[in-house]
């Protein structure tokens, strides 16, 4: 703070509304408030970002209970209450019953649950809390090989999420075909799905969404070299070393070719 109003002393506007920021930041800080909760403009939200600030940053609360206390408990609901003021998210989450389950296989999961009457466990609630806190989503690819998960930004557009495999995939992206996860599930593969008429086809403005299983259709660029005994057995490539011989180069000529 002191630095910046010594700055603001030379009259130049930019120091002068950084001191005036840095000075109610203090104040809002010293009456036991969060920055995250002060309100600001567009403009000081930009600034308050450069401060790296502790209390700026979003948080999530996991309150710890009981194995018998899944559902909240008043000590839950006080801290709810608290969330609720800075428009935070609170997780109700018991470590014993977490730590239970990690421990076991798929089928002995479930009969746990089962047990305790509840349909899941909190961490995957506290995973997408995190990626909503942080403006993240998944999208899914599902082949013979493996079913992976891709994390990008949410808004991301389906060329730049296709980019997150490999960036020739963004460079020759034609279009998506995309199938909602609760479908594919209930067919039970992407040719089912596509037989029933439940595969989309979406371009290079569509929006990734979290449900979004996708085969991407690009462009292949396939590498072909070029020597003197290689000739293509196309009108390019004949072209193309023709040109070599007649200007007595000596280099082998790359080009690419385009594939759909």
């Amino acid at each position: 703070i002191a630095k910046a109003q010594s700055m603001a002393k030379g009259g130049d506007k930019k120091f002068i509304e950084e001191a005036n920021l840095l000075t109610r930041i203090y104040k809002w800080l010293e009456s036991g408030k969060p920055v995250r909760t002060m309100e600001l403009s567009d403009d000081e939200k930009e600034l308050v970002k450069s401060f790296f600030l502790l209390t700026d940053k979003p948080v999530i609360y996991c309150a710890n209970v009981s194995e018998d206390q899944t559902g909240g408990n008043e000590y839950t609901k006080a801290v709810e209450e608290y969330a609720k003021k800075e428009g935070s998210e609170v997780v109700v989450i018991s470590a014993k019953i977490e730590e239970e389950l990690a421990s076991l296989s798929d089928e002995e999961r479930k009969a746990f649950l089962d047990d305790l009457g509840i349909e899941e466990g909190a961490l995957p609630k506290l995973i997408t809390a995190c990626y909503k806190l942080l403006g993240l989503i998944s999208y899914l690819t599902a082949g013979e090989k493996e079913v992976r998960a891709w994390t990008i930004e949410r808004g991301t557009k389906a060329p730049q999420a296709a980019g997150k495999i490999h960036s020739d995939f963004e460079k020759g992206f034609i279009r998506a075909e995309i199938v909602d996860y609760p479908t594919l599930l209930e067919l039970g593969s992407f040719n089912a799905a596509k037989e029933k008429g439940k595969v989309r086809s979406e371009g290079k403005d569509y929006v990734m969404q979290p449900d979004d299983v996708v085969l991407f259709r690009r462009i292949i660029f396939q590498k072909i070299e070029i020597t003197k005994n290689n000739a293509l057995p196309n009108l390019r490539g004949r072209l193309l070393l023709k040109m070599k011989n007649s200007f007595l180069f000596l280099f082998t000529y790359y080009i690419y070719f385009v594939i759909i």
